[in-house]
């Protein structure tokens, strides 16, 4: 990967691995903005963004994106803002899983075309698989790493832990394995995989640095 030229990193992590506080600290160190579900699914709604949307804005400007995140760097509200008017037909919240899936490669995809970023989750080592300058990223840990950090974080019992983990789990394996024909544990995908039970994140954020370098 190339860091003088515009980027893209993703970080496929395992629930309670750390995985999103290294991609965010990852993203500060490369002085790029960090992008994950919950920004993107928030996009989604509060500006009725579907697929059909997005082409018509790329219809007015193939810059799209970098143009939509000016009007948000203005402060502009959902009601304010251009985007705002083009809802025609389903909102969001309306939206079937495949339609979902298909606005979300958009969105990503339009921003990665304006600008170096990392991506967290959201099946980003498929979405990018064909781009020119990308680096994808798992982050993996142990169980008992993993559900001592859940309980920690999320104020859960053990057994709550194991059973939330076990959930999220097949969850975003049956994701990635209808939307991708793949796993998301298949190493193949990915150009560095770590662990990160015996690292700090700030190392492993350091590891990765190195690695791209």
């Amino acid at each position: 990967m190339n860091k003088n030229e515009k980027f893209v990193i993703t970080i496929n992590r395992e629930l309670g691995s750390g995985g999103r506080t290294i991609g965010r600290k990852l993203a500060e160190r490369l002085g790029v903005t960090f992008y994950d579900k919950a920004l993107i699914q928030g996009l989604q709604k509060e500006y009725h963004l579907s697929v059909n949307e997005i082409e018509n804005l790329k219809g007015r400007n193939h810059s799209w994106w970098a143009d939509f995140k000016r009007s948000l760097s203005l402060g502009f509200s959902a009601s304010q803002s251009q985007y705002h008017d083009l809802a025609i037909g389903k909102k969001p919240d309306t939206l079937t899983t495949d339609e979902m899936f298909e606005t979300e490669q958009e969105i990503l995809r339009g921003i990665a075309e304006e600008e170096s970023c990392v991506i967290a989750g959201r099946s980003g080592f498929y979405v990018f698989k064909d781009h020119p300058n990308r680096f994808n990223v798992l982050i993996q840990a142990p169980m008992y790493y993993r559900v001592e950090r859940v309980m920690r974080k999320q104020n859960l019992t053990r057994e709550q832990a194991v059973e939330t983990i076990e959930k999220v789990d097949k969850m975003r394996e049956n994701y990635v394995n209808k939307y991708t024909k793949t796993s998301r544990y298949d190493t193949r995908n990915y150009d560095l995989v770590i662990s990160s039970a015996n690292h700090t994140e700030d190392q492993i954020v350091d590891i990765i640095m190195a690695f791209i370098k």
